[in-house]
């Protein structure tokens, strides 16, 4: 005998549940991990931060058990985990983006770096305008993949409370994805 097929609302809850768990997951584990490098290094901005992250994928986390409880109140915490990720790399970024400092990024330049500039005729000014393109970039870049990316996730999630409400005041179906 075999299973009855899922309705759709089923389907979206356990598409929901996957999500979550790849996405929580994933977060826990590179907040983790920056974690510990930031403190080994001593950048207590980088360890703060990393915990801000670890807080987010908790709370998606948590979200997707409540889920899991068969409680629907799951979903307002996985749209408010993406939201406050979201939050907290958008200031992290407009942070980096008003702190440019010339000098102290001319500063990092070792001295084979320095050669090299000399060996081409360049002097360090010369690399200058090049260098903050690269650091503007890189932090707007961040960003507007965040916005995409986290927002999205957000979007997502509040598109589906409704379906994934259904699903949980349905009978359980059985296979729930873990």
């Amino acid at each position: 005998m075999t299973a009855p097929t899922p309705t759709p609302p089923e389907q979206i809850l356990r598409r929901v549940l996957l999500v979550s768990a790849l996405d929580g997951w994933s977060l826990v584990t590179i907040a983790s991990l920056g974690m510990v490098l930031t403190l080994i290094l001593g950048d207590w901005l980088g360890t703060g931060i990393g915990l801000l992250v670890l807080a987010a994928g908790c709370g998606e986390l948590r979200g997707r058990r409540q889920l899991r409880r068969r409680d629907p109140a799951g979903m307002k915490l996985l749209v408010r985990a993406q939201l406050f990720l979201l939050s907290v790399i958008l200031v992290y970024c407009a942070s980096r983006l008003g702190s440019f400092d010339g000098d102290t990024a001319l500063a990092n330049l070792t001295p084979e770096m320095e050669a090299a500039l000399h060996e081409a005729g360049l002097a360090r000014a010369d690399i200058l305008p090049l260098v903050q393109i690269a650091f503007y970039a890189t932090y707007g870049t961040v960003a507007v993949l965040s916005l995409v990316f986290q927002g999205g996730l957000a979007l997502y999630y509040r598109s589906r409370t409704a379906r994934v409400t259904a699903a949980l005041a349905a009978p359980p179906a059985a296979g729930m994805p873990d």
